[in-house]
C-alpha cells in the first residue's frame, strides 16, 4: 500500500515539476607535458614546455580537437630521474589523452614502459641515438645517421679526411661517434683521434694537446652539457680554432653558441633539424606567433621546435582519425599525413614511428646558424635497420644499431 502511494507520489511530482535536461558538456582533452623545466637541464625543458602551450592554444584558437579544447597537464620534473616516474603515474591517474617529454634516453626508458601499458600515447621529441622500436612510442628528434650521413660528406669535402673525434662519455656519444667514423670512412676519411669524457669534465688540457699531436684535417664534437663548454673555449684560448676547425652533432641544439662568445664559435658547422635563420614561410610565422606569445625568440631551439611539431602532428592525427581512441590516432600517424613546419615538412615514418623530417646542414656566423644547405625528407634510416612495426607491430625493444649492418642493407652510392 505505501509503495503505491509513493509511486503516485513521483508521478504526480514530475508531472508538476518536469524534468530540466541538461547538455553534457564535453571534457576537455588532456595533454600531459613532463619536462625538465628546472634543475640542470632547465634551459632545454623551459622551452620544450612553452612549445606545448603554444601548439594547445594554437590548436584550441581554430577550434580545438573534435569539438573539444585541449587542456595541458604538467610536471616539472627538476631534472630528477625519480619525478620522471612519479608524474608519469600521476598523468596516467588523470587519465591524459597523450604524454610529450623527457630529454635523457634514460628518462624516456623509465617512462616509456608505463604509458605503453596505459595505452597512452607517448611522444620523445628530442635528437638520440635511436633504436627504439615501440608501436605505442613516436620519436620526432633527429637521429645519428639523419646528421651524420649529411654532416660528414660536406666537411670532408671543404676541410680534409683526417678527423679527431671528442664525444661525451655515455650511450648518445658512443653510438654518434661510431656513426661518424662510420660516414668518414665511406667518405673516403680516417678517424685518427676519438677521446671520451665523462659530462663533468670541464679541464681539456690535455685532450688538446693530443689533438694537436695527431694533427687532424678538423674535429668532430660530440660534447654535450654545460660543463663540456668548456672545451670550446679552452679550444678557442689554445690557438688551434683558426688552424683546425670544428664540425658537431651537439652545439647549438640547445643554443649552446649563445654561452660562448662569437670568436669562439664562428665558424663551426652542423646538420640539425632546424634553425631561426630558416627562410621559409612557415619559420617566419612560427616565430611571429612565439615572439607574441612569449617576447622573444632567445630560447628557441631544436628540442623546443621539436616538441611544438609533435604536438600538432598528433593533433593532426586526431583529426584524421576523428577519435581519441589510441589505435585509430595510431593508424592514422601511420598512413603517411604529413604537416607543413617550421624545420619543412613533418610526417611519421610508419616502419619506426621516427619523424621524417629535412635537414639543414648550417654554419656559425656572428653566432647565428646560417642555413647553407637544405636536404628534406631524410628517413630514419638506421632505427629502419633495426625496427618494422609493419611486420612487428608488438615490438618492444631498445635496439643497439649496427653500422655494418647499415652498410649491409644501405651500400654505398644508393
Amino acid at each position: 500500500m505505501i509503495k503505491r502511494w509513493l509511486t503516485t507520489l513521483c508521478v504526480a511530482l514530475c508531472c508538476a515539476f518536469p524534468v530540466v535536461v541538461v547538455a553534457q558538456v564535453p571534457a576537455d582533452i588532456r595533454v600531459g607535458s613532463i619536462h625538465d623545466t628546472s634543475g640542470i637541464f632547465g634551459h632545454y625543458g623551459r622551452s620544450m614546455d612553452k612549445a606545448v602551450t603554444l601548439a594547445i592554444e594554437e590548436i584550441n584558437a581554430s577550434g580545438g580537437l573534435l569539438d573539444r579544447q585541449l587542456q595541458k597537464v604538467a610536471f616539472d620534473t627538476r631534472s630528477d630521474a625519480d619525478l620522471y616516474v612519479e608524474y608519469t603515474d600521476k598523468l596516467i591517474a588523470e587519465e591524459v589523452d597523450v604524454v610529450h617529454g623527457a630529454i635523457l634516453s634514460s628518462d624516456r626508458e623509465a617512462i616509456r614502459q608505463a604509458l605503453r601499458e596505459a595505452e597512452i600515447p607517448y611522444f620523445y621529441n628530442t635528437q638520440y641515438e635511436g633504436g627504439v622500436c615501440d608501436r605505442n612510442a613516436f620519436l620526432t628528434g633527429v637521429t645519428p645517421a639523419q646528421q651524420a650521413q649529411v654532416l660528414l660528406p660536406e666537411v670532408i669535402e671543404r676541410w680534409g679526411k683526417k678527423i679527431a673525434i671528442v664525444a661525451a662519455d655515455y650511450n648518445y656519444g658512443q653510438i654518434n661517434a661510431r656513426w661518424i667514423q662510420f660516414f668518414a670512412e665511406r667518405n673516403g676519411a680516417e678517424v685518427v683521434d676519438t677521446q671520451y669524457f665523462d659530462l663533468t669534465t670541464t679541464d681539456f688540457t690535455g685532450a688538446i694537446k693530443q689533438i694537436e699531436e695527431v694533427e687532424p684535417d678538423f674535429v668532430v664534437s660530440v660534447l654535450v652539457g654545460g660543463a663540456h663548454l668548456s672545451f670550446y673555449r679552452q679550444w678557442a684560448t689554445s690557438g688551434l680554432k683558426d688552424k683546425i676547425p670544428i664540425a658537431s652533432t651537439t652545439m647549438g641544439a640547445g643554443n649552446e653558441q649563445f654561452a660562448l662568445t662569437s670568436d669562439e664559435v664562428e665558424g663551426m658547422m652542423m646538420v640539425y633539424s632546424y634553425s631561426k635563420q630558416l627562410a621559409t614561410p612557415e619559420n617566419r610565422s612560427f616565430l611571429r606567433r612565439w615572439t607574441q606569445r612569449f617576447g622573444a625568440t632567445d630560447d628557441i631551439h631544436e628540442l623546443a621546435v621539436a616538441t611544438y611539431q609533435a604536438v600538432h602532428v598528433w593533433a593532426e592525427g586526431v583529426r584524421r582519425a576523428n577519435s581519441l581512441e589510441r589505435e585509430k590516432v595510431i593508424d592514422s600517424l601511420e598512413s603517411g599525413l604529413t604537416i607543413g613546419a617550421p624545420t619543412g615538412e613533418l610526417s611519421i615514418d610508419p616502419l619506426t614511428h621516427h619523424a621524417i623530417t629535412s635537414v639543414h646542414l648550417v654554419e656559425v656566423r656572428d653566432q647565428k646558424m646560417e642555413v647553407i644547405e637544405s636536404f628534406p625528407a631524410m628517413q630514419p634510416l638506421d632505427t629502419q635497420i633495426v625496427c618494422n612495426l609493419n611486420k612487428i607491430p608488438d615490438d618492444n625493444e631498445q635496439y643497439a644499431i649496427s653500422v655494418e649492418l647499415y652498410d649491409v642493407m644501405f651500400p654505398s652510392g644508393q
